[in-house]
């Protein structure tokens, strides 16, 4: 399949989607912000004459090749925003803008996906069906997904493919799994609401403070004894605030924190436990507490059917496919899967830091790879679903 694809007549397709990914990387745009970012695609696209769709959608670019054959359609998304974070790489093409950075590989899931589009389109006539292309915003709000989805952009779509680069496997290799590959994400917000008085006379009132550290100990009794040894959960308290001086008890302090989990399951349990817990202690030390509950995205569970032949393209396109170990992470692809069969992958590309790390690069040899990958592995999604 990469044969013929490699044969489409695209020289010098490595140092455009380089130059394509390092303008971006200048470039950087918050979620919900990624105007220029959008024209940009719109830009690039046009150029190779890709028509693009309009969903009504403020920033994101939504794309279709093919369609000149008739067949399903297929879809395959990457996500284009930023983060807040100052960059400290010392790249020559490093963010232009203070305080906002690609920390997260967006740019190189855009240049890789363009990539993909580029040699789509020099087989279109040959395409049994439409490859639908998602540029999709927000992915760092978990909210991109969602607004695709009502928009339509999954209407009539049989298949959805995705990635993320994995800074800790070398290039030339792609980790495909199926089921749980990323966690669900979710927040809160603990607020717990005591009884103020001086700091000399505790008895005469209720300390919320030392109620959120009992809170804060009893709920890591959640993993180590309501999930089972050979399931997975995180519970993490990482913020605490409460009090203004250093003779005062507080009215409040207020926790915040984070939950991960892999199945939908032990999702649900985890977050029983975990308000039957914090009511709990908190009434044993005479307080009251109120959660807010932040919903994140779903696992990232891989339809196990896309496998084989997400196994073969990477085989066509010179990648060593290999089992990897599943992120903590969260990621907003899982909204897709809920919706129709999807899969997504792990690029290996030889990373120098952890996503989200104001140092964070990635190695450019990747892109060619990746976007060979994917035309592949839509092409190959489309013959399959057309056969059967």
């Amino acid at each position: 399949m990469v044969e013929r694809i490699a044969e489409a007549g695209l020289p010098g397709l490595e140092e455009k989607l380089v130059g394509i990914r390092r303008e971006l990387h200048r470039n950087p745009e918050l979620s919900l912000e990624e105007f220029e970012t959008t024209a940009a695609i719109r830009r690039w696209l046009a150029e190779a004459g890709i028509r693009t769709v309009d969903y009504g959608l403020r920033t994101g670019v939504i794309a279709e090749i093919g369609g000149l054959r008739p067949g399903p359609i297929v879809a395959v998304r990457a996500d284009i925003d930023a983060l807040p974070i100052q960059e400290e790489t010392g790249l020559a093409f490093a963010s232009r803008t203070p305080g906002r950075m690609h920390a997260c590989g967006h740019d190189f899931h855009t240049a890789a996906v363009i990539g993909t589009a580029l040699l789509l389109k020099a087989r279109e006539h040959e395409l049994r069906g439409t490859v639908r292309l998602l540029f999709q915003p927000a992915e760092e709000k978990a909210k991109g997904a969602q607004q695709l989805i009502a928009a339509g952009a999954l209407d009539g779509v049989s298949a959805v493919f995705g990635m993320h680069n994995k800074p800790d496997l070398p290039v030339g290799t792609v980790g495909i799994k199926e089921g749980p590959l990323m966690a669900a994400a979710d927040g809160f917000v603990v607020e717990v609401a005591g009884l103020g008085s001086h700091a000399a006379v505790p008895e005469a009132g209720i300390d919320p403070i030392v109620a959120s550290a009992h809170i804060i100990t009893a709920l890591q009794t959640i993993v180590s004894r309501s999930v089972g040894p050979l399931q997975s959960a995180v519970v993490s308290v990482t913020k605490l605030h409460g009090g203004t001086a250093w003779n005062v008890i507080p009215d409040k302090a207020v926790l915040d924190g984070t939950i991960r989990t892999f199945d939908e399951e032990v999702r649900q349990h985890v977050l029983r436990r975990f308000r039957k817990v914090v009511d709990g202690v908190a009434a044993a030390c005479g307080t009251t507490a109120e959660i807010r509950w932040i919903q994140g995205p779903p696992p990232v569970t891989n339809a196990s059917s896309l496998v084989p032949l997400a196994r073969r393209a990477a085989s066509d396109a010179g990648l060593q496919a290999i089992v990897p170990t599943p992120s903590p992470a969260g990621e907003d692809f899982a909204f897709y899967q809920r919706e129709v069969p999807g899969l997504f992958v792990f690029m290996g590309t030889s990373g120098n830091r952890e996503w989200h790390h104001p140092g964070f690069d990635i190695d450019e040899g990747a892109l060619l790879p990746s976007a060979k990958f994917f035309a592949s592995l839509a092409e190959s999604a489309l013959l399959e679903l057309t056969a059967n």
